[in-house]
């Protein structure tokens, strides 16, 4: 998935040139001390203007890792040059809170309750949430003491234990449906995901509300990939899962997948 990098507005936010002052930190220290190096966790955006500066400074033995595959928030680790990247050596561990199964609690009890500790969002990785289970992924340092102090959730009584040694129940569920479009342009594809007018996707490109693959994206010519990622703020998150073939008219065959 390329992209415009003119197209985007992300770089001149003070959070990610903080964050790639980290990253910069990491390699050098990576370098000069011969020694792992970790900065997470990160979230897409912030994991896609990682990449951008890894690319920049030409690094190239790297990895993310959240605990899982596919997780949605990681760490970024920096490996020497003389060994590979090892997932086994990230400072991350699981935690799993166990309660009735009548109990509904979701993924913003957890992060309230987390969050409530005192805790960074930093600190804190992906929350899955099954029916009387929901396992958590910290920065190893915090594992004990969430254990210790987490006795209830949403008012609810959980038992906690670290770290996880079951088997991981991760499906994303998604809403589909397809269509045509003018062309491969964002707001053509936008309006399409969002059941909108092509005006009122405009718009919202415009605002700054649309993020492609994760970074920010003010240009409403850019063109869209399969299997780009639409992030729209307050409207959700899409991936285009096909463009084309082309239709009689000329149009383009679309398909479209909605997190739920």
């Amino acid at each position: 998935m390329s992209l415009k990098t003119t197209a985007f507005t992300s770089d001149s936010s003070e959070e990610d040139g903080l964050l790639r002052a980290r990253i910069d930190d990491a390699c050098q220290l990576c370098e000069w001390r011969s020694c792992p190096r970790f900065v997470g966790f990160l979230d897409e955006h912030r994991q896609a203007v990682a990449r951008a500066v890894l690319r920049e400074r030409g690094e190239q033995n790297f990895c993310f890792f959240g605990g899982y595959d596919d997780a949605e928030r990681t760490f970024l680790g920096v490996f020497p040059s003389y060994t590979e990247p090892d997932t086994a050596a990230f400072p991350l561990t699981s935690i799993v809170f166990r309660y009735r199964t009548a109990a509904a609690l979701s993924h913003r009890d957890f992060l309230g309750t987390l969050l409530s500790l005192g805790l960074k969002r930093e600190k804190i990785g992906d929350i899955l949430c099954n029916s009387g289970q929901t396992v958590v992924f910290v920065s190893e340092d915090l594992a004990e003491y969430i254990v210790e102090s987490v006795t209830k959730v949403g008012g609810e009584g959980v038992t906690a234990e670290t770290p996880f040694t079951g088997t991981l129940n991760v499906e994303r569920q998604f809403n589909e449906w397809q269509d045509t479009v003018a062309s491969a342009r964002l707001d053509a594809v936008l309006k399409t995901a969002l059941r909108t007018s092509r005006e009122e996707a405009s718009r919202r490109i415009a605002a700054g509300l649309v993020s492609l693959n994760h970074m920010p994206c003010l240009s409403a010519s850019h063109a869209v990939s399969e299997q780009d990622v639409l992030s729209v703020r307050g409207g959700g998150r899409f991936v285009v899962e096909q463009i084309g073939p082309s239709t009689k008219k000329g149009r383009l065959f679309i398909k479209i997948k909605q997190y739920i």
